[in-house]
């Protein structure tokens, strides 16, 4: 089926492609806290206190801003109510990003 000549391109041509990739990077050792825990784990449990307090100052915010709105006419904006909205957007993208960095 096969001639030489097709092994041979076939075997070149793996060659050359193999010479293309990148060596694999060798496992690194967690790294770890003098207490001898994970610091990954360290991080994670720091994270995931601030994003406890950050979605706690979310929800006084957002009670405070449905009490700002509904006290105001619909005509009537205050610079509070936008603050607020704009300091519940920064929260919650903290909040984001923590999330994804893992």
């Amino acid at each position: 089926m096969f001639t030489p000549y097709v092994l041979t391109a076939c075997m070149l041509g793996l060659l050359g492609i193999a010479d293309q990739i990148p060596p694999q990077p060798e496992a690194e050792k967690p790294v770890r806290m003098p207490s001898g825990r994970l610091q990954s784990e360290e991080i994670l449990k720091a994270d995931h206190a601030r994003s406890l307090e950050d979605s706690a100052r979310i929800l006084k915010l957002a009670e405070e801003l449905k009490i700002e709105i509904e006290k105001n006419d619909r005509y009537v904006l205050s610079l509070g109510a936008i603050r607020k909205t704009e300091e519940i957007e920064k929260l919650a993208k903290r909040i984001r990003g923590r999330m994804k960095r893992f």
